[in-house]
């Protein structure tokens, strides 16, 4: 493919959140999908929610881009692979336009992601306390960067033609065009809980008419053609788009974190096969069981794009309705979710239970993170789970969130002791106790501690990362699938 690839592309960002980021972002996409386009959607950071809508808005899979857990080199490769054959690109932003990582300055900020991009930004503001004032915002947010091109600016929360006409007076001396005007509409609101928005697969239908209503809302505020041309005048990446099968081909493997493209020594022996096991042979089928459903809806797309290049087959299970693991199961990747609202659903269900536990007891590797872990643990809540770790989970008020710089403290079936990775923490759970005899995992921040499982072909974690950043992952562990 072309080293130069043009896609029309926007990066809806907005001053704070709460501002109504996903509300634009998603109606954009459902707007201009309804107008025949192939829209490709993306979300800024590690949020696995706001994906599932742009999803239903657009029709094609919602798409992560992250510059702390991928490093800044893949963002645009990553955008191009997601992005192939669409006619235009949206990007949600995360947070306010200029919040990153903490103490990274831009780093995997909104702002970043766009230069990365080389993309106008459409600045979402919540105009409902202010009039003229709107304009000392914009005018801060569009030239605080230079690098960063603000294209124009969408109106939310607007009172009344009245209030209109104030901010629209306003805006006049920033000289950024305003590219659409929304009103409050209450069926446009979508329900949050402790973690965020609620995520599609557990509303459904009531997610669907949230999408709808809020393409509706932009299709009659916004300026649809005007923003169409801001997109189009994004000009080509300089870069090839990432391809899973080319990079497991690679015989280098970059990491997050790495500058300049440097390969530690456990990195390239992450992408080597596993000296400690025997020879991988192409002789029966590799089937990886990925769980899924509303208890299951924290993943990345890409996981199973490199399973399937290392010459897996993925097979999508449900730990709620299904009794048995696929037929022929040689794996089992075990994501994020919400188990906790559903723990007496997973309980009940102890064929799977059983058959999940089995699967473990015979050395086959099983990938799990967050949920993942919630779920082998003995309980969670009270409620019996899997019980393939000899670990309790329960519920708590404090949040824990954040990203993590994290090195690898035992051999697993996705990593070799000595690898360094990133990863990001979103739970408002505790496991005790929080690393097994074998940790997965040595953390440095917030505080320096050792957390997760690794035991026969378990690997256990409440660390999210994302595959793409070290493809050897996958490669490992279809190999210990081959062999275990």
């Amino acid at each position: 493919m072309s080293s130069s690839v043009s896609v029309p592309r926007l990066v809806v960002a907005a001053p704070s959140s709460g501002s109504g980021k996903t509300t634009v972002a998603t109606g954009l996409m459902a707007a201009f999908a309804a107008r025949g386009l192939a829209v490709s959607p993306h979300k800024v950071g590690p949020d696995y929610i706001d994906p599932g809508y742009h999803a239903l808005a657009s029709g094609r899979v919602g798409r992560n881009l992250d510059a702390y857990l991928c490093g800044p080199e893949l963002v645009a490769p990553l955008f191009l692979h997601g992005a192939r054959g669409c006619d235009i690109a949206v990007v949600e932003g995360v947070m306010g336009m200029f919040d990153g990582a903490a103490g990274e300055g831009e780093l995997a900020s909104t702002a970043h992601v766009a230069k990365l991009l080389r993309a106008p930004v459409v600045l979402v503001v919540d105009a409902s306390s202010q009039s003229r004032s709107v304009a000392a915002l914009v005018h801060g947010f569009a030239s605080w960067d230079p690098e960063v091109r603000v294209g124009g600016v969408i109106l939310n929360k607007v009172a009344s033609d009245r209030h209109e006409a104030l901010l629209r007076e306003a805006l006049e001396s920033a000289g950024v065009p305003v590219f659409g005007v929304l009103r409050r509409v209450a069926q446009v609101d979508t329900p949050s809980r402790h973690l965020g928005l609620v995520p599609v697969a557990e509303r459904r239908g009531d997610a669907v008419d949230s999408v709808a209503a809020m393409a509706a809302q932009v299709e009659r505020g916004c300026d649809l053609e005007g923003l169409m041309g801001l997109a189009r005048g994004a000009g080509a990446l300089p870069c090839a788009a990432w391809d899973a099968v080319e990079v497991l081909d690679s015989a280098h493997v970059t990491h997050p974190g790495a500058r300049g493209c440097v390969e530690s020594a456990a990195t390239a022996a992450w992408a080597r096969p596993d000296p400690t096991q025997p020879h991988p042979t192409s002789d029966g089928p590799v089937r990886v069981a990925v769980a899924g459903g509303p208890a299951f809806t924290f993943s990345y797309a890409e996981h199973s794009e490199l399973l399937a290049a290392a010459g897996a087959e993925v097979v999508v299970f449900d730990p709620l309705r299904d009794e048995q693991l696929p037929e022929g199961t040689t794996g089992l990747v075990i994501g994020g979710g919400f188990p906790e609202v559903y723990a007496a659903e997973l309980s009940a269900n102890e064929p799977l239970r059983k058959a999940v536990s089995a699967l473990a007891e015979t050395g086959a590797p099983v990938a799990a993170e967050c949920a993942g872990l919630l779920y082998l643990c003995r309980e969670l809540d009270g409620q019996p789970m899997c019980g393939v770790l000899d670990a309790s989970a329960r519920m708590e008020e404090t949040l824990t969130l954040g990203y993590r710089d994290a090195v690898a403290v035992s051999d697993s079936s996705l990593a070799v002791a000595g690898t360094r990775m990133r990863g990001h923490e979103f739970h408002r759970t505790v496991v005790e106790p929080g690393a097994g005899d074998a940790a997965a995992w040595g953390v440095r921040v917030p505080r320096r501690r050792l957390e997760g499982f690794v035991q026969r072909g378990v690997h256990a974690s409440y660390l999210h990362t994302h595959w793409a950043s070290q493809p050897g992952v996958a490669r490992r562990f279809v190999e210990r699938c081959r062999t275990s």
